[in-house]
């Protein structure tokens, strides 16, 4: 099996390489190619046909994503462009070689259900509330109906060692660095969802690339669920940081771009398939182990 990993240079990307490394060599059943940016124009839905079409594959993996949620808001042509119309092209050409689709989404595809409190599951209509979260959704609605091969995973508020492209690091290094040179935060109560580490979603992503996964949407995150106070408190605690932390609300902290407040993802089905999901606790200091950063939990 010949399998191209689009982003491969990403913070999800970075670690699905990790563990496709990782796994014996005996048991590797497939070749992994790892494509980047210099490879393929992901803003470019023509581009990403040709370049696609020219190659030889028989699972495509797709994390490749304008993210950058505020500035998205200004640039919804190319949000779309990115995030649907390429997604889209990537989904054609795998159904014309007959090969599998996996795609990251994201849990930005909800939020429009303001009192929801209940960790919503993946046949839950979707409410975007920002330009990037309708792109994404989007972008599954087009996979689906192009390619039946297709394996959406929805992932969340990730971290991972690489950093996310173009954000310059991740929630949990920008929380340690606001701490150690302000000594003080401020960081918005009134958001839950599903902090992720990229390397719990890696291991799951290689385990259904090896053993096969019912084409579909799931849902891949740690267990347990947190405000943005909430995650970045621990981090603060769990890093050892001499420094206060507050709580504030989403309109005493505006953004460009509107956030769910509730966004929680119910990981039931891909646990009953491939094993529990470790939670975001212990996830939270597995990462901060690799990074060096102390640990007082």
């Amino acid at each position: 099996m010949r399998v191209l990993l689009l982003g491969a240079n990403g913070q999800l990307g970075h670690d699905i390489l990790k563990a496709y490394q990782g796994r014996d060599r005996s048991d590797r059943a497939c070749e992994l190619i790892p494509l980047t940016r210099k490879d393929i124009d992901v803003s470019d839905p023509q581009g990403v046909d040709r370049v696609l079409e020219s190659a030889n594959f028989d699972t495509l993996i797709n994390c490749t994503s304008y993210h950058k949620t505020d500035e998205v808001e200004d640039a919804k042509d190319l949000a779309f462009a990115i995030n649907a119309r390429s997604v889209k092209a990537m989904a054609e050409v795998c159904t014309r070689k007959n090969a599998a689709f996996f795609h990251i989404s994201t849990d930005y595809v909800f939020g429009g259900d303001c009192e929801r409190r209940r960790p919503l599951r993946e046949d839950d209509p979707v409410a975007p509330v920002n330009v990037y979260g309708a792109s994404k959704a989007e972008g599954e609605r087009l996979t689906q109906i192009a390619c039946e091969k297709s394996v959406i995973l929805r992932v969340a508020s990730l971290f991972g060692v690489a950093g996310a492209s173009g954000k310059g690091g991740n929630f949990v290094e920008t929380m340690i660095r606001l701490a150690r040179e302000k000594g003080a935060l401020t960081v918005v109560g009134d958001q839950i969802m599903s902090p992720t580490s990229t390397a719990d979603i890696a291991s799951v992503l290689i385990k259904m690339l090896f053993e096969g996964a019912d084409p579909g949407i799931y849902h891949v995150v740690n267990r347990g669920a947190a405000s943005w106070f909430e995650f970045a408190r621990e981090i603060i605690r769990r890093a050892g940081i001499d420094a206060t932390i507050e709580s504030c609300t989403s309109e005493q902290y505006k953004t460009r771009a509107a956030r769910p407040r509730y966004s929680v993802l119910d990981n039931a089905r891909i646990e009953a398939a491939f094993g529990p999901m470790p939670d975001w606790s212990d996830a939270l200091d597995r990462y901060l182990r690799a990074k060096g950063h102390s640990t007082s939990a």
